[in-house]
């Protein structure tokens, strides 16, 4: 069997290529639409969608995450070109990382917290496996949305609606 961290770094690349597809529709014009009050706008969601990747490097490379005090950065994209290039280099440092990791890594303990708040705490491996939870999840939200705005939405894991005449 190959090694876990081979496996997750050719699940984050299957990921990364649909989640491509999905963040270069993006449209530039429509970055502060949102379809509910308390949704994001489409602009959150698609650069926090753009930033999941790197969290593979984040948990990889330290024991937490914690937002009181992160120095975790996020770029400030303002068009899809810059949302798709943020993307990627989210996906080039994970796939570096997970590259280089070892397998008995993923058993120490990474924990999200606030200050004293702890969000999680779980194994490496188990962190990475919610960072793809997490990538899949916002996708779809970022289906429903380009959907609302009547944008065709290209396949996940196979071929959408739009693909196809049904």
């Amino acid at each position: 069997m190959e090694s876990i961290t081979k496996l997750l770094l050719e699940e984050l690349e299957r990921e990364a290529s649909t989640t491509r597809k999905m963040l270069s529709i993006v449209p530039n014009a429509q970055y502060g639409w949102k379809p509910h009050e308390k949704s994001m706008d489409l602009k959150a969601l698609a650069t926090h969608i753009a930033d999941i990747p790197s969290w593979i490097e984040l948990i990889l490379i330290s024991d937490e995450l914690d937002f009181m005090n992160s120095t975790h950065q996020i770029d400030d994209v303002n068009n899809t070109i810059e949302l798709v290039s943020f993307f990627d280099r989210s996906v080039e440092k994970s796939t570096k990382a997970l590259s280089e990791a070892k397998d008995d890594i993923l058993d120490l303990i990474w924990t999200m917290r606030s200050g004293e708040t702890i969000y999680t705490e779980a194994t490496k491996y188990e962190s990475i496996r919610m960072s793809f939870g997490q990538l899949i999840h916002h996708r779809a939200q970022l289906g429903v949305y380009l959907r609302l705005l009547n944008i065709p939405i290209p396949g996940s894991y196979g071929p959408s609606a739009d693909d196809h005449s049904f």
